[in-house]
């Protein structure tokens, strides 16, 4: 009933708005309809579903489920309560960076409804870590909180590990994962820290620093989709000499050539990363690579088109142990986490 409610009143609602004003206008109807003290129970009700199937043990965390809000949703941790309470099993925030930065000038963000998809060059924006971590402290929910983080725009990448480390230390204590994102396209050279000498650097340094905790946390790679194989294979190779716990496969991609929307559109749109159903078959391929070529010796949590539970099937049965959503979210609605756990009740039961 939900799914038809959002399909039909809801989404063309906030197709009519632009695209960040209509996420903005989203939080705020969050905000006050999941803590409004009567529909709170109700909303939780509908979108709750749990199962001992469901539950999965990944890189030492123990998940009730294995269906997680990717980052750049809730980038700064506004609505951890509220995400918990659509039945996620993590919730990513983040990409955060040590200082605040406005991001790239708008409009960034842009629909393609005839492909579902997004393009975003949000670039980085975000409030700065130490005011994530003030919401952090304020959380009620339990949910496994995975901290995204990156560098400041203005910091050179030979300087890139200080960014990184402050992000590490200041959110220590308040998140439950690390991943330490190289790959979106929106940051200028920052896709050059993928090629294997810098990333082997500062992974290194990343763990390092975080062995030097009494609780370590998991440290993940976040990977572009528009890697090579030679590409891949370094990335195996590097998470091997790293000892870093898993791969987040994958961010936004650049290419657009299996796009349907009209180029004069993507022209006008300019540059940023593809997000949405587009990006679905890449990057299960890359995550079947990813898989078969380092013998499943390490995990991968699978993102990217995911729009029904048959594609987190597919994720799945290509080697990933977990899955996020964020643009199936936007075109399908937030049923949507409840609909995958039905299908995965099913998969895993077989």
């Amino acid at each position: 009933m939900f799914s038809t409610v959002y399909k039909k009143i809801l989404k063309p609602i906030l197709f009519l708005l632009q695209p960040e004003a209509a996420h903005h206008f989203t939080f705020r109807l969050i905000k006050w309809t999941f803590n409004f003290p009567l529909l709170k129970p109700m909303l939780y009700s509908l979108f709750k579903l749990e199962d001992p199937r469901l539950q999965r043990e990944v890189f030492g965390l123990k998940f009730s489920n294995p269906v997680g809000l990717a980052a750049g949703f809730d980038k700064d941790a506004h609505l951890i309560d509220e995400m918990a309470l659509l039945g996620f099993g993590f919730i990513e925030i983040g990409t955060l960076t040590p200082k605040p930065q406005e991001g790239n000038p708008q409009p960034r963000l842009f629909r393609l409804p005839q492909d579902e998809a997004l393009i975003n060059r949000m670039g980085f924006n975000n409030g700065g870590v130490l005011g994530a971590i003030d919401r952090l402290k304020k959380r009620k929910s339990s949910v496994i909180i995975g901290g995204n983080i990156g560098k400041n725009k203005v910091t050179p990448n030979e300087d890139a590990l200080d960014d990184y480390l402050y992000c590490l230390e200041a959110l220590h204590p308040y998140v439950d994962y690390f991943v330490v994102n190289v790959s979106s396209p929106n940051t200028p050279n920052l896709r050059d820290l993928q090629e294997k000498e810098p990333l082997k650097k500062l992974l290194m340094g990343v763990k390092a620093a975080n062995a030097a905790h009494p609780k370590p946390k998991p440290i993940l790679l976040k990977i572009a989709p528009d890697l090579s194989n030679g590409q891949l294979d370094d990335i195996i190779d590097i998470v091997r000499e790293t000892q870093i716990e898993g791969v987040i496969a994958t961010n936004t991609t650049l290419d657009r050539s299996n796009l349907s929307t009209d180029p004069t559109n993507l022209e006008r749109i300019g540059a940023g990363g593809v997000s949405g159903k587009s990006l679905e078959k890449r990057s299960t391929e890359v995550i079947r690579y990813l898989h078969q070529q380092s013998g499943g010796a390490f995990p991968i949590v699978g993102v990217g088109g995911i729009f029904s539970a048959q594609d987190a099937i597919e994720k799945m049965e290509a080697g990933a142990s977990l899955i996020q959503v964020y643009s199936g979210m936007i075109y399908e609605g937030p049923n949507l986490i409840k609909e995958i756990k039905k299908g995965l009740q099913l998969y895993f039961s077989k």
